[in-house]
């Protein structure tokens, strides 16, 4: 996909994860008339990332059941495709084809930008400005030059997800407020013969996501800001991201052979370790709670044990300490999809839906109204760290784009790998950006 200018991929302080207040410009799609939709069958292909079996899966399901139960006309097909997998291979090549699915996953920041100038998105602008208006800026994320083309139905902030008794077993009274303390927490995890963090290095954006907060410590927001609207890596903060990097994996923190362990994908995983009880922390989402549950073999005792706290500070940092890494999850429709489509959207993103979506736990909703649906008391965390941050960064491969995102990623495993420096990041950044 080609790369042009960024978007602004860096967005204000969140209110809540839930609730955020602005609106979009108007596009030029038309809407259909209401005796249109409905008229003839439509079968519309959705395809979207709860590929496991579990909270979220289901509630998808549900979801296209009761959507088509109201419209009897439309069918929908769904395919659950795991993460990388939709977004590095299938849905590009799906993309590029003359029959890509109606719905899919879309990330918004530089990869919408992308997709929407190849012209593969249905411009839903004129379609959604009640949504965008219950929303609010969050969904600005997901438009291109005033024009809408996607909505999100999932937004939060990243941070540590913990266990608590293996905290209290070393002797760690509080979750760690600064890199210092979290070194120190290693230690005396170690100490226990616990292993301390958990890192699925081997699905490569798990442990990129390290890199991510160390830059977002290390560079200013306007550094920040400049890199993701104009492609611009000359700040020597992210060589310094690297180098704060190395610094911390000299430390010993992950498990044996973490550069090969996947991410989200069964016990033996990343998450796994953390979900049963055999690793004491895992940098994730919001989303991660949902994933956890889906790998527990003690869903009982996960409940009991598990805790959540935003990543540290470092000490004399020049980026903001009480910044934060973010993004969230949303859908967007094929350029040629039915005008069924975009209704189902508007759907997914409803109050009702999103409180819905709110109860599995996977995640933390967008819309308006949709908040009491959040009980459990990690994610409450996560709404109340997001509420108190004084800016949140959009994840950087998806505010840079997914080419310079993708050679960024693979540049940072390298460092885990102990075959790539922290200039050799910037450079195939600054590579990619040029293509």
């Amino acid at each position: 996909m080609p790369i042009k200018r960024r978007t602004g991929a860096v967005f204000a302080l969140l209110t809540t994860s839930a609730l955020l207040a602005a609106g979009c410009g108007g596009g030029e799609s038309e809407e259909p008339a209401e005796n249109e939709l409905y008229k003839n069958p439509v079968t519309l292909t959705w395809w979207h990332n709860a590929s496991q079996d579990g909270p979220g899966k289901t509630y998808w399901a549900k979801v296209a059941q009761d959507f088509s139960a109201l419209h009897p006309t439309v069918t929908i097909e769904i395919e659950a495709i795991e993460t990388n997998q939709l977004q590095r291979t299938r849905l590009p090549a799906a993309l590029l084809s003359s029959d890509p699915p109606d719905l899919f996953q879309a990330w918004g920041g530089g990869e919408i930008r992308e997709q929407a100038e190849a012209d593969y998105l249905k411009d839903i602008t004129d379609e959604v400005k009640a949504e965008i208006e219950n929303i609010g800026s969050a969904a600005e994320i997901w438009a291109v030059d005033g024009k809408q083309y996607g909505l999100p139905y999932r937004m939060g902030i990243e941070g540590i997800w913990y266990n608590k008794d293996m905290f209290a077993q070393a002797g760690i009274a509080t979750p760690p407020t600064t890199f210092d303390e979290l070194n120190d927490a290693v230690a005396k995890l170690k100490a226990i013969n616990v292993i301390p963090i958990a890192l699925g290095a081997g699905d490569k954006w798990p442990a990129a996501h390290w890199w991510y907060n160390f830059a977002l410590r290390a560079c200013s927001v306007e550094s920040l800001k400049k890199a993701s609207q104009e492609a611009v890596f000359d700040d020597p903060c992210f060589v310094k991201a690297g180098e704060d990097l190395q610094k911390f994996i000299a430390t010993e923190p992950f498990q044996p052979n973490f550069i090969a362990t996947p991410g989200q994908n069964d016990p033996t995983s990343a998450n796994g370790l953390l979900a049963n009880g055999k690793a004491a922390m895992e940098l994730m989402g919001d989303w991660n709670k949902g994933t956890l549950e889906t790998v527990a073999e003690d869903k009982a005792a996960l409940a009991n044990f598990l805790g959540w706290f935003p990543v540290p500070a470092i000490t004399n940092s020049a980026g903001d300490p009480k910044a934060a890494l973010g993004g969230g999850d949303g859908f967007a429709c094929a350029k040629n999809a039915p005008a069924e489509c975009v209704e189902f959207l508007k759907y997914i993103v409803s109050p009702e839906v999103q409180k819905g979506y709110a109860e599995t736990g996977t995640g933390l909703p967008v819309a308006k109204g949709a908040e009491d649906g959040v009980a459990d008391p990690a994610l409450k965390s996560i709404l109340e760290a997001t509420s108190s941050a004084t800016y949140v960064q959009l994840w950087l491969d998806t505010a840079f784009g997914s080419t310079v995102g993708n050679a960024m990623n693979d540049a940072i495993v390298a460092i885990f790998a102990g075959n790539g420096s922290p200039q050799q990041v910037v450079d195939a950044m600054k590579a990619a950006a040029r293509k």
